[in-house]
């Protein structure tokens, strides 16, 4: 009987040490989730305090460099000035022109994203099947990923000499070619979001006009597109926004001239331009020119910050919700 009991009793001792080690290795790693739960609050605090003391200290930069300027030139001067010459002897810093380059060159995008994109979208949510829908949609967003320097480069090296034989008093720089090319950069973010927009649409809906007898035409354009018009919308300034904060192309294809005009024919100047322009010149630290940097970027910011809150309002004011 001895014999037969002793294997057992070892038997016994060796499966509580395993429960035991199983007991504790269980504390050890609810200790260990304890403790992370704990630190990771408090880290993720930590990233987005970041994010606001950095939005904070270039908001400071921006006010404190742009005040700065104001001391020396008359706001009303600025905002109401038509003439830009920074480095002449008697240095004017109108902004007008650089307003004028900026909205100009973003309404011609939008001109060719709008249409172009929200065509796009209508086909991808509406009449292409899910094939068709996972083949094109990435390949359309490869757009969004080309550098802004290459499309800079294609505007000017190459749809520049093509509107040039169409319009013949075209200039080498002009506002037409960025335009366009920023209108066909910002196609994707247009069909993206529209896309998305229509697609939360449910299908019930789709589904209940069909019904009635509309067609797929009547169905997009008098149930999608009103429901999803929030996102829609939304997609536009987004769009618009974009097209005001774009920097290469308008710099390499637009040219440096500080014109005040509204011949789309003849070469102007954006604001992000002119930051280019002063940031890579000879503007020395301390004067007037240095400061006026700081006033466009304050005045561009101020520009993208309200597309951004009018983008806002127009998605909460006509959100549907199913």
């Amino acid at each position: 009987m001895r014999n037969v009991t002793e294997p057992t009793s070892a038997s016994n001792k060796g499966n509580e040490i395993n429960v035991r080690e199983m007991i504790n290795q269980k504390k050890n790693s609810r200790n260990m989730i304890n403790v992370l739960e704990k630190i990771m609050p408090k880290v993720l605090l930590a990233v987005a305090t970041i994010s606001i003391l950095t939005t904070i200290g270039i908001l400071y930069t921006l006010l404190s460099e742009t005040f700065e300027f104001f001391k020396r030139v008359p706001i009303i001067d600025f905002f109401t000035g038509t003439v830009l010459r920074p480095l002449s002897q008697n240095p004017e810093f109108g902004v007008l022109p650089l307003l004028t380059g900026t909205i100009i060159s973003s309404v011609i995008a939008m001109f060719v994203a709008i249409p172009i994109g929200l065509m796009t979208a209508i086909y991808l949510s509406e009449y292409a099947s899910d094939k068709v829908r996972r083949t094109l949609k990435p390949l359309l967003e490869i757009l969004a990923g080309i550098p802004t320097i290459v499309y800079g480069f294609f505007a000017f090296t190459f749809v520049t000499p093509i509107l040039r034989e169409i319009i013949p008093g075209l200039q080498a720089t002009n506002i037409l070619s960025p335009g366009i090319v920023m209108g066909i950069m910002i196609i994707p973010m247009v069909a993206s979001l529209s896309e998305d927009a229509m697609s939360s649409v449910p299908n019930s809906m789709r589904e209940g006009a069909l019904a009635l007898g509309s067609t797929r035409l009547e169905v997009t354009r008098k149930v999608i597109i009103p429901a999803a018009i929030s996102g829609i919308i939304a997609s536009f300034v987004l769009g618009i926004s974009r097209a005001i904060g774009e920097t290469m192309i308008v710099t390499i294809a637009s040219g440096s001239s500080k014109n005040f005009t509204f011949d789309i024919t003849q070469s102007m100047q954006t604001m992000t331009a002119y930051i280019v322009e002063v940031t890579g010149g000879d503007a020395a630290a301390g004067s007037t020119i240095y400061y006026s940097l700081y006033a466009v970027a304050m005045t561009l910011f101020v520009f993208t910050f309200l597309m951004n809150l009018l983008a806002r309002y127009i998605s909460r004011r006509f959100r549907e919700e199913y």
